[in-house]
């Protein structure tokens, strides 16, 4: 169905509503239960504690922006909180806002003052320095409720300069470049700059992030692998009068050249917020990330461009009466929103002899719910749903079809059910925890991110699940400055429908799975691939810093022909001049093997420097 802006807002207000009231009435409920009245200073210390309602006089009662998931902020509240000086921090949902950063910069302040002198308590100090010098901004007189505010967050160019042919096809040989909004580049110089800012009055926020993108033409695949690829995604059709094999070419999962050189501009990010009931409220193009790794994320990432979405976000935790006792503080997230680049492939056959109404359905719409909670300070737990449904040419977007997939559990048995307008959708679960082991708490942090393809949870189906665990140890004995991580990831599991990359990030119905603009917007090691990552950090201060690591990824024969490989060390170095003024460095050097592109092995050099300005100014009136 081509939706226009009319049909656009016809199908996103009733889900939109239908939703709020389903994730505030709770969060009022909560709110409204009766309670001796408390002075200022015990609302602010409940508020601290991550209960009540925020006092209108503090900065958690406004409207607060989000900070990219790109930004050293969360690196450094990472270290933070497997150094063991914040604990009200959910990992496995990002972005946060500034608001909700500030509260835990507040919580690291008062554990480095009630902490003994050492090492790993110079090091928070650090960090801690760093993040207040970056909120600054965000401090607030008292009742500045009425105040609105403008602010430059940050002006920056990056210079990109590739050496050799550059892989970019997460749905199928991996790509040279990963977590990176889905931005052009092929051999050669490429240049991304822009800037970023917001505009706030009370509880709404309208956020920007925009820049202009360079990148060099390239020779692209041939027709002949588009075609071969083309016919592992299941993309294509038998003409039933000629009965020859038709390909539906070009798509945007596969960079069939030639590629023409790029100069254009897009937005990164832009959205409105309104704060209500500690929710974010927001609707545009936002960031993402829902997992505890750094590497990657099953279930959403910024390794693609990213989506209009409407969103509601509790971005502060909420304490259930009773229940919290249990499960502790709780948060959750929830968006909707259309996909691009997902080409309409209409099916000559229906219905007369097959089941399907399309090869593909054009640009469906994807919603994500996420709950998470930490039943105790040192563990927390997180459970994910993914929905891709509907579509030009499979069906409508509207709230009886958003909510039969909502509430399905199951697969539809009859396939003229899958394959017409009542399709559920394609449905992904994911889970995720991560644990401060005992006996070394302040050291070692373990976690694991999961996602899992038609089953209720990969709690539930951990063997037809995909996996990134991983480990930090947030500092070495006697070099307290150097950390190490690593993970692993891997979306082959061991079960007979894991074949020929068709099933992970990939479905009967919607082939061109789970893309937004041809990347895979989940974890960029693809659909049936084997890889890790691993990095050793030097951190010179609370934002600077040195780094040097490692990334493999290894595509299944069964799914790619002859299988593919690639292989890269790589180095960064990040320095501040000044407060406000940032050079970030780096040099990737890396090998690859994919036979059914080009034959032998390639090598490939990325160097890339951004400079980045963050304006101390601010603007209020």
């Amino acid at each position: 169905m081509d939706l226009s802006k009319h049909r656009l807002t016809a199908a996103v207000v009733p889900c939109a509503v239908l939703l709020a009231g389903f994730f505030l009435w709770p969060a009022r409920a909560v709110s409204q239960i009766k309670a001796p009245k408390a002075s200022a200073a015990e609302k602010k210390a409940q508020w601290d504690r991550g209960g009540g309602a925020a006092p209108v006089c503090l900065p958690s009662a406004l409207g607060s922006p989000y900070i990219p998931v790109d930004s050293w902020v969360y690196p450094a509240v990472l270290r933070l909180y497997s150094l063991g000086f914040v604990d009200n921090v959910f990992l496995g949902l990002r972005p946060w806002t500034r608001a909700s950063v500030g509260h835990m910069v507040e919580q690291a302040g008062a554990h480095i003052e009630d902490a003994d002198a050492g090492a790993a308590t110079d090091e928070a100090q650090e960090i801690y320095d760093a993040l207040m010098q970056e909120l600054r901004n965000d401090s607030q007189g008292p009742c500045s409720a009425h105040h609105s505010t403008t602010r430059i967050e940050s002006i920056y160019s990056v210079a990109r300069s590739i050496s050799g042919t550059p892989l970019r096809d997460s749905f199928h040989l991996g790509s040279t470049i990963i977590n990176d909004y889905g931005r052009p580049y092929e051999s050669g110089f490429n240049n991304y700059s822009g800037a970023s800012g917001y505009a706030s009055a009370g509880r709404f926020v309208l956020y920007v992030r925009g820049e202009t993108e360079a990148a060099p033409s390239a020779t692209g695949y041939s027709q002949a692998l588009a075609q071969i690829l083309s016919a592992v995604d299941n993309t294509t059709y038998t003409n039933p009068t000629t009965h020859l094999t038709n390909y539906y070419l070009p798509q945007a999962t596969i960079p069939m050249g030639p590629i023409a050189s790029r100069f254009d501009g897009r937005f990164i990010e832009a959205f409105v917020s309104a704060h209500v009931l500690n929710h974010e409220i927001s609707f545009g193009k936002q960031d993402n990330w829902l997992g505890p790794g750094v590497g990657g994320a099953m279930a959403y990432s910024n390794n693609a461009e990213n989506i209009y979405s409407f969103r509601i976000n509790r971005i502060e935790p909420l304490r259930v009466p009773l229940l919290s006792r249990l499960i502790g503080p709780v948060r959750y997230d929830f968006l909707i929103g259309a996909l691009r680049g997902h080409s309409y492939m209409p099916n000559p056959a229906y219905p007369a002899a097959n089941w399907q109404n399309v090869i593909n359905p054009g640009d469906p719409w994807v919603h994500a719910e996420k709950f998470s909670f930490r039943p105790t300070e040192n563990l927390e737990l997180g459970f994910e749903r993914t929905i891709i449904w509907a579509g030009k040419g499979h069906g409508a977007v509207d709230p009886h079809s958003f909510l039969r997939g909502f509430f399905s559990t199951s697969a539809p048995t009859d396939h003229t059910v899958k394959g017409g307008p009542n399709d559920p959708g394609a449905r992904f679960s994911a889970f995720d925890f991560s644990y401060r082991l005992p006996f070394v708490r302040n050291w070692l942090t373990l976690y694991a991110d999961s996602e899992v393809h038609d089953d209720i949870s990969p709690a539930d189906a951990p063997r037809r699940a995909s996996w990134r665990p991983g480990l930090y140890l947030s500092h070495l004995p006697g070099v307290p400055k150097l950390d190490l991580r690593a993970e692993g990831v891997y979306t082959d599991p061991p079960i007979h429908n894991s074949m020929n990359g068709k099933f992970m990030y990939w479905e009967g119905i919607q082939r061109q799975g789970y893309t937004n603009q041809g990347q895979l917007f989940g974890d960029w090691v693809g659909r049936e691939d084997k890889g890790g990552q691993a990095w050793m950090t030097y951190h010179l201060s609370g934002n600077e810093m040195i780094q040097v690591g490692v990334r493999n990824q290894k595509a299944a024969k069964d799914f790619i022909p002859g299988g593919t490989t690639l292989n890269d060390i790589n180095f960064k170095a990040v320095k501040r001049i000044g407060r406000d003024f940032e050079v970030n460095g780096s040099f990737a050097y890396e090998h690859w093997k994919a036979p059914i592109y080009l034959t032998g092995q390639h090598t490939v050099t990325t160097t890339t420097i951004q400079f980045t300005w963050y304006p101390e100014r601010k603007v209020s009136f």
